[in-house]
């Protein structure tokens, strides 16, 4: 029997939500404990944390119990990989160093048992999300990078969560909801990507904080999104042959064009 990739993402550890961060950070570890005898890797795709900030010698304070886990499982062979999101962009090296979880910065294009993927958060893709794509160049410049580093943690960190909260605030009720095929920035950019010859068999992302399974134009590759766990305590799983979304300890659906 082969054994199953997980994917998970947007926990937003440090925000309380349908759940407290604590107590959601406590599924978060029994979800690891449930996946792990069966998984093959498991891909955390962004957004783990509200914010995440490493200093020289300094990370955030708190999430003890999930990387705590990620430790226990890492030192137990089991391959993890994670991605930044637009909440967390901000890691430099600390869970490469630590736990021996790469960290990537960007979408990747990945075969696993004879399936092609393309993961990524999903932040600043597609045609929307100007904002943020303004924004992102800014955080992600160095000269930025080294003057929020001398800002004391405690402001940094107060500043940011802030930020995150207005942000949240100023978002239409409506688009927490299914837009529409057209409007969809995320399931554009899947479209834009297969006119470039780039076709796999599932694209897989975060951030849009809603579950998805949709069978794209070209009628083979589908595009995945794996929901949250403000809300939802989404997850997707392929077991070597298909990609399907789950629920943990919590009830949702999927939208789908599937039938």
């Amino acid at each position: 029997m082969s054994k199953k990739t997980f994917f998970a993402s947007d926990f937003h550890l440090g925000a309380n939500a349908r759940l407290s961060s604590l107590e959601r950070e406590r599924q978060l570890v029994r979800w690891l404990d449930r996946c792990a005898p069966e998984a093959e890797r498991i891909f955390l795709v962004g957004d783990i944390f509200e914010f995440w900030f490493e200093y020289g010698a300094v990370v955030p304070k708190g999430f003890n119990r999930l990387l705590g886990k990620l430790a226990e499982l890492r030192d137990g062979g089991l391959p993890i990989e994670a991605f930044t999101g637009n909440h967390d962009l901000w890691m430099f090296g600390y869970f490469e160093q630590e736990f021996g979880i790469p960290v990537h910065h960007s979408p990747i294009r990945i075969e696993i048992n004879g399936k092609s993927f393309f993961i990524g958060h999903g932040d600043g893709l597609g045609p929307n999300d100007l904002g943020y794509k303004r924004m992102k160049k800014v955080f992600s410049n160095p000269l930025a990078q080294w003057l929020f580093r001398w800002l004391h943690p405690d402001l940094g960190a107060r500043l940011a969560h802030f930020a995150s909260g207005q942000s949240r605030a100023a978002t239409p009720a409506a688009e927490r909801n299914w837009l529409g095929e057209d409007r969809e920035w995320l399931l554009q950019y899947c479209h834009r990507k297969i006119d470039q010859g780039i076709e796999p068999d599932f694209f897989v992302f975060g951030h849009r904080h809603l579950p998805v399974d949709w069978l794209l134009k070209n009628g083979r590759s589908r595009y995945i999104n794996l929901g949250d766990w403000m809300r939802f305590n989404s997850y997707a799983v392929f077991d070597g042959t298909d990609v399907s979304l789950k629920f943990f300890e919590n009830e949702g659906e999927v939208v789908s064009n599937r039938v």
